[in-house]
């Protein structure tokens, strides 16, 4: 049976990427910061899939004096190899949004912050695991990455450049990792029904980017599948990346039908 870890996995897009690997028959690792939803996530998706074995570990991605938690990282690694654990595919959809960075007033621990969660801490789960891939015999990664790694939207500097910097990381790493048969890839998502859509109806009937070419805006289930895609199917691509937002990205801008 193979392992997937997914960061990320209490809420929103990580639960469907979840329910998608285990309803394949994965092992599921899956990551979150706050302890109590870690436990009540997993019990929900064990409820969910009795047949599967999924484990949750709460860990945070920064320290409280704004450092990675690299030891984190690691001790989350001994412990998957104490249970004779291997990750053969890592999910990193853990991000810090940085909603609401105001370029003139936020400080710049928040930038950092963002990075260092966005970049950083993400590096350091894919060295990781990277490790072990390579002493198995290979694996693959996923980053989730975002649209807005190409198109700017208000307020979002922190995240919009880190998301960038992702892309870029990505391809280092595929290119570096290809001759241990460690395939690395992206997804990019462009606007997702989460619990924000369903919190705040009348802001996203009006937002630009939910009128898309295909008329539509992705809900969790298809980054899953574009996430599971990359795991499971593209057996010879790596460092490429996988656009999921109904077309957004291909125009010049959002044709808003008249009312």
């Amino acid at each position: 049976m193979k392992t997937v870890l997914i960061t990320g996995a209490c809420i929103n897009t990580g639960v469907d990427i979840v329910k998608k690997f285990a309803s394949e028959g994965y092992t599921v690792v899956f990551t979150g910061r706050d302890p109590e939803k870690v436990r009540t996530a997993e019990e929900g998706y064990k409820n969910a899939f009795p047949n599967i074995p999924i484990y949750g570990y709460a860990i945070d991605s920064i320290l409280s004096d704004g450092a990675v938690n690299e030891a984190g990282v690691e001790a989350l690694f001994a412990d998957l190899a104490t249970k004779n654990i291997f990750v053969e595919t890592l999910v990193l959809n853990a991000a810090d949004q940085g909603l609401g960075m105001k370029v003139f007033e936020n400080p710049l621990s928040d930038f950092t912050r963002v990075l260092n969660t966005n970049v950083v801490w993400n590096f350091c789960m894919a060295q990781r695991a990277a490790l072990a891939m390579k002493e198995n015999g290979g694996g693959n990664i996923v980053f989730v990455n975002s649209n807005t790694a190409y198109r700017a939207i208000p307020d979002r500097v922190a995240y919009i450049t880190a998301k960038g910097a992702q892309l870029g990381m990505m391809r280092a790493l595929a290119l570096d990792l290809g001759k241990y048969h460690i395939r690395v890839n992206a997804v990019l998502p462009g606007m997702i029904k989460t619990d924000r859509w369903v919190k705040n109806p009348e802001f996203y009937a009006k937002v630009p980017s939910r009128f898309t070419p295909l008329g539509d805006v992705a809900d969790g289930a298809d980054i899953a599948d574009a996430v599971y895609y990359f795991a499971a199917h593209a057996r010879n691509t790596t460092g490429a990346e996988l656009v999921v937002d109904g077309g957004n990205t291909i125009q010049l801008y959002p044709i808003i039908p008249e009312v």
